[in-house]
């Protein structure tokens, strides 16, 4: 038995406290009977994250959102480093992503995400980062802090952090300096990996060890589907596979697990990387992890049947469908990958109470 293992039994004692903690709102704003809807966790970070919570909350009312919290840049880095707290940003954007489309949610979508400018100490710094970091003060509770933000916006979901303490992201990067392109070196910081100009390797976390958020793990282990990535590969989705407890309940879950790949490599972190070495590089961090389903853009597969094996191996199939926007950039339609979700949730999983 692993060191492990009975920590994440004492956490699964844990779920049903966690569960009843959850309050109201956070579960779609209305009161329904228990399995209307998908109960559907995803977990990521920054602009890919948000782009799967802005479909997710189209299609259920029953979401939380796990997020990364290694972020060692702008304005969540300065205050990190000020006040020893959670790096709030990618935090904020889940829960700008979770604000509904009517004036309600995108008045307040807008002031979160609002940056001041100025010649002063207060520069760039987001107005959601400041309102997140002063509640944390206040409450001293990561989690209820973030729920009463939610409450305040009207967010359909819940956003949660993946850890308890600030972590740090640590790279084994070969050719991070251009002049030594052989070498393999090690990159600390999250901003840093995620502009590298050389080959990521591998990564973890500082520390090694974590501590998960109970909430998380109870999310996690209740869910029907969990939804990872899209996002920055090795800054956003692999961090999750790297907090113990975390992985330990993503393996151990009932939940259908989806994977969801980017529509193009990131320049640095995972240039040149083709649909099959994404998953490859996961199934090295995570070899215990399977998976359910491979969702890709058609357009961004040029080789469909090296990406059909590389999903098997993680015993996973793969869809494809059209998710990206049409005006050529490489990001996701919500509409669009709403609907791919929604199909998945129907094809592969049973076919639910909520359907």
């Amino acid at each position: 038995m692993t060191e492990r293992t009975p920590r994440l039994s004492r956490l699964r004692r844990m779920v049903p406290e966690a569960r009843a903690g959850r309050p109201a709102e956070t579960r779609g704003g209305r009161s329904r009977r228990r399995g209307a809807q998908p109960k559907v966790v995803a977990l990521g970070g920054g602009m890919g994250l948000s782009a799967s919570l802005a479909a997710l909350r189209r299609i259920t009312g029953d979401l939380t959102a796990v997020v990364t919290v290694a972020d060692d840049g702008g304005s969540s880095g300065r205050l990190r480093d000020e006040l020893g707290v959670l790096p709030p940003g990618d935090l904020r954007k889940a829960l700008a992503a979770l604000c509904g489309d009517d004036d309600w949610g995108q008045t307040w979508a807008r002031v979160i995400q609002h940056r001041f400018q100025s010649q002063g100490d207060l520069h760039d710094h987001a107005v959601g980062n400041l309102l997140i970091v002063a509640l944390w003060e206040q409450l001293g509770d990561h989690v209820q802090a973030l729920d009463l933000v939610g409450k305040l916006l009207g967010a359909h979901g819940r956003v949660l952090p993946m850890s308890a303490v600030p972590l740090e992201l640590q790279a084994l990067v070969k050719g991070h300096d251009p002049e030594r392109p052989e070498e393999v070196d090690t990159v600390r910081g999250q901003a840093t990996v995620a502009l590298t100009p050389g080959e990521v390797q591998s990564v973890h976390l500082v520390p090694h060890d974590p501590p998960s958020v109970p909430e998380a793990v109870a999310a996690v282990l209740d869910a029907d589907w969990v939804v990872l990535g899209p996002g920055s590969w090795f800054s956003s989705v692999i961090p999750h596979l790297l907090v113990p407890e975390l992985l330990d309940a993503l393996t151990e879950t009932k939940a259908r697990r989806v994977l969801s790949l980017n529509l193009a490599p990131q320049p640095g972190e995972t240039e040149g990387f083709s649909p099959q070495r994404h998953l490859e590089v996961l199934g090295r961090h995570a070899p215990k992890l399977a998976l359910d389903v491979v969702l890709a853009d058609e357009a961004a597969v040029p080789d469909r049947d090296s990406l059909t094996e590389a999903a098997k191996r993680l015993g996973a199939a793969v869809e494809l469908a059209p998710v990206a926007r049409t005006d050529g950039s490489s990001r996701h339609d919500p509409e669009l990958l709403a609907a791919a979700y929604d199909r998945i949730f129907r094809m592969h999983g049973r076919i639910g109470p909520w359907r």
